[in-house]
């Protein structure tokens, strides 16, 4: 089951990542003045986790706080239906978890009344609040475990990332099958279609044979298509190679390691009051007649083959997806115990799937989506997403982590829609991520509304003598191609024309700008700008950033703003009657 953005916004963000020519693929060394960093939760490289304070984490108190009211908004009108009955939030950075907090109710609601369109609730002293450790259906972040237990098998040499998935499994070469390799299972390139009803076979070896007869939709490797049967395949092959079934090789070979208590397949029924629940699964929205799903995988699919599932299936906790993404975050290891190496986990995090521009992707991960990821999204970002609300987001660039666990088809799919929770949350984290000013104590800083144009004025100033040079420091993080920041000038007070700019930064040659402007990623560090100036009687200059409507970036800071020409210093807003002539509309001054 997906848990994709709609048709026409995931078109629109294809298109977005293909403007990335400003330096969206490279790697940058970083300048002193970058994000500052999180305090160390022990000695070494390799932190585990404990709650601590945000300043412990390295995170700005009152973002995190901004964060918990965002989430509680969601629990009433979405616009129309609440998004989620209830939620576990929990963010951290380093070996910190400095925000983990239930709000809502795991249980609320007993059926759906779809004449009225209504949640029909069990009664107060039934209904169960959400808890630290509740459980949650995780739907598609199972997948992650699945191909985390694929890279330990490629890893080991039991499995080879380019070898065809029919050397391992000579039924999956029918219906044009026969070339799809294991890369292309993990990267969803294989060419299936998103999914097929595998629970209107009746026996485990009808629904196989429904997989085996299974034509491509594109041949392998020629398109990206999400789809579930992917990590259905691939679990049969880590079947075959391993000799294990899928939940033995997840507690073997991740949840005991990594001492994940409360992380499995097909809770025992103890476990049901500490559950979140899901849907009342009825036709005609549902596959299946089961009424309140609690306790049980939601997935039609994955309930179909036992609860048991490469795509779904999976429960598990805030906590346990914590330590799980602090393990990825240090390399494979956490504690003593280590799942994979380093050079596996960088797999995990690099693109396979440059060919596809907005449908980054990893081994398993999906990367640097700002439709669920918000501000958290670079290059590196990794996460997932599921259907039932759940999500894992993962930013090596500022060692912060957000777990976002929502029973947001409880009591039907029908009344979720978007990851409007998701993205607030994520956009609230990487602002709590203070960014050092360049020099000083405050900087300006763009914001980070959507729908929105900010400007930052320079008063005029008069560069007849010619030679004039603009210089400041700049830092940028924006939604690629759709959000952009550009230097403009006019001499006329009304016509404003890009003014072209070179920036560079230690270690990196100067790059061009012709255009006046930036977008997309940058390193998320300070850049040093120069720029040269017309000749003019007034000449006024203005930062100009302008976001659409859905997703942004981090945003952009100026710094350190100064004009010379023939010598002579017309501006440098270190002077205090300087810095007064600035004007600000949408920017401010922050001192992170």
């Amino acid at each position: 089951m997906t848990d994709r953005p709609a048709s026409g916004e995931l078109t629109r963000r294809q298109l977005g990542r293909a403007g990335l020519a400003l330096g969206g693929a490279l790697a940058f060394a970083p300048l002193p003045a970058g994000p500052a960093r999180a305090a160390p939760a022990t000695a070494g490289h390799h932190p585990t986790l404990r709650h601590g304070s945000a300043a412990r984490a390295g995170l700005l108190s009152s973002h995190l706080r901004r964060l918990v009211t965002d989430a509680e908004a969601f629990l009433g009108p979405s616009p129309k239906h609440p998004w989620y009955a209830g939620a576990v939030l929990l963010a951290g950075r380093g070996g910190t978890v400095a925000l983990h907090r239930p709000i809502g109710m795991a249980v609320r609601y007993r059926a759906y009344d779809e004449k009225t369109d209504t949640g029909v609730e069990f009664p107060p002293g039934e209904q169960i609040p959400m808890a630290e450790d509740t459980v949650f259906d995780l739907a598609s972040v199972s997948k992650l475990f699945t191909s985390i237990l694929a890279v330990q098998q490629i890893e080991r040499g039991a499995l080879e990332l380019e070898a065809k998935v029919a050397s391992y499994l000579p039924d999956f070469a029918r219906a044009g099958k026969q070339d799809i390799t294991i890369r292309q299972l993990l990267t969803h390139t294989s060419g299936f279609r998103a999914w097929i009803p595998l629970y209107s076979a009746p026996t485990h070896e009808e629904k196989l044979q429904l997989i085996w007869d299974e034509k491509p939709v594109s041949a392998p490797g020629t398109a990206y298509l999400y789809s579930d049967l992917n990590l259905i395949s691939l679990q049969l092959v880590l079947e075959r190679v391993t000799g294990r079934a899928l939940d033995v090789l997840l507690r073997d070979e991740i949840t005991a390691p990594l001492g994940l208590r409360r992380t499995r397949y097909n809770p025992p029924a103890s476990w049901r009051p500490k559950i979140a629940a899901t849907e009342d699964a009825r036709a005609p929205w549902s596959g299946l007649d089961r009424g309140l799903v609690w306790g049980e995988v939601h997935d039609e699919n994955a309930f179909s083959l036992g609860g048991v599932a490469g795509h779904a299936g999976v429960f598990s906790d805030a906590w346990d997806l914590a330590v799980l993404g602090r393990t990825l975050l240090n390399g494979g290891v956490y504690g003593r115990s280590r799942i994979l190496a380093p050079e596996s986990v960088e797999l995990m995090f690099t693109d396979f799937n440059t060919a596809f521009p907005g449908d980054e992707h990893g081994l398993g991960f999906e990367l640097y989506q700002h439709w669920y990821m918000g501000a958290m999204a670079t290059p590196r970002t990794a996460g997932h997403t599921g259907f039932t609300g759940t999500s894992l987001v993962l930013d090596p660039t500022t060692d912060s982590f957000l777990v976002v666990l929502g029973n947001s088809v409880h009591p039907v799919r029908s009344w979720r829609s978007g990851s409007a929770p998701r993205v607030a949350a994520a956009n609230t984290l990487a602002r709590a991520v203070p960014v050092r000013p360049a020099r000083g104590r405050t900087a300006w800083f763009s914001g980070m509304a959507v729908a929105t144009t900010a400007t930052l004025a320079l008063p005029a100033l008069d560069t007849s003598a010619g030679r004039a040079r603009l210089r400041c420091a700049l830092w940028w993080d924006t939604e690629p191609a759709a959000d952009g920041l550009v230097l403009e000038a006019t001499t006329d007070g009304g016509t404003w024309e890009p003014v072209p700019f070179t920036t560079s930064r230690r270690g990196q040659d100067p790059e061009q700008h012709p255009a006046g402007s930036v977008t997309g990623w940058s390193g998320r560090v300070w850049h040093r700008l120069t720029a040269g100036l017309p000749a003019a009687r007034e000449l006024s200059l203005r930062w100009r950033y302008t976001t659409d409507r859905l997703y942004v970036g981090r945003g952009c800071y100026v710094d350190g703003l100064r004009v010379r020409a023939a010598g002579d210093v017309l501006f440098d807003e270190t002077r205090p009657a300087d810095a007064a002539r600035l004007k600000a509309v949408g920017w401010t001054r922050e001192a992170d």
